[in-house]
């Protein structure tokens, strides 16, 4: 896809995911790798009124090239997207359920998240892992978030919020959504006896077939 349908494509993704709920007031950035750099969404924007003209450029090596400064969590994006030469996109959001289940799962562990649905698994895969609390903007975290990326498409930051990637922008999005639904269903479901989940063998055929 060319550059300028990229920068549209992500301001009407980032809408759709701030009109729904997944952030609020300037919470959450995007990234999309390019041939020559990458796009992020600026620094203190609002995901819900993003301008295509004014999203970051940034080179290969990550330097600031043209559009407004990028988000000040650059090495978040940096540090999955270099773990992970397979990944196009990532998606940072503050979404209600996923932030939740940050501030539940265990600092350096995985998130208890059951494999529910067979949606979970297919976006998400086998592991959720948790990088321990950092400050919000505090590059030291970037060598915590790059393990972690390297060994799950998803992630979350302790008591801050999901960290997603996909092959696409889109890939990404649909993936931070399913990862919403999935923490959704697991607080409401959580206590609750008799809930069944995804056997062993049931995962492992999904991420055969899908993974």
């Amino acid at each position: 896809m060319a550059e300028a349908a990229l920068r549209t494509q992500l301001c009407e993704l980032a809408k759709s995911l701030f009109d729904r709920g997944y952030s609020v007031g300037t919470a959450g950035n995007v990234s999309v790798r390019l041939p020559d750099g990458y796009l992020m969404t600026p620094t203190n924007s609002c995901l819900g009124r993003l301008d295509p003209e004014r999203i970051s450029k940034l080179g290969p090596d990550w330097a600031h090239l043209s559009g407004d400064k990028p988000s000040k969590e650059v090495f978040l994006h940096r540090a999955v997207l270099d773990a992970r030469p397979e990944a196009g996109a990532v998606v940072h959001l503050h979404s209600t359920h996923a932030t939740a289940i940050s501030c539940l799962a265990p600092e350096g562990g995985d998130a208890e998240i059951p494999p529910l649905t067979p949606y979970f698994v297919m976006r998400i895969g086998r592991r959720l892992p948790c990088v321990a609390y950092y400050r919000p903007g505090d590059a030291a975290m970037e060598p915590a978030v790059h393990a972690a990326a390297r060994a799950a498409k998803a992630l979350l930051l302790a008591n801050h919020g999901p960290v997603v990637s996909g092959a696409s922008l889109t890939e990404a999005v649909h993936a931070a959504e399913e990862l919403e639904e999935a923490a959704r269903l697991a607080l409401v479901l959580r206590g609750v006896p008799g809930v069944r989940a995804l056997n062993a063998a049931q995962v492992d055929d999904l991420l055969e077939t899908f993974g």
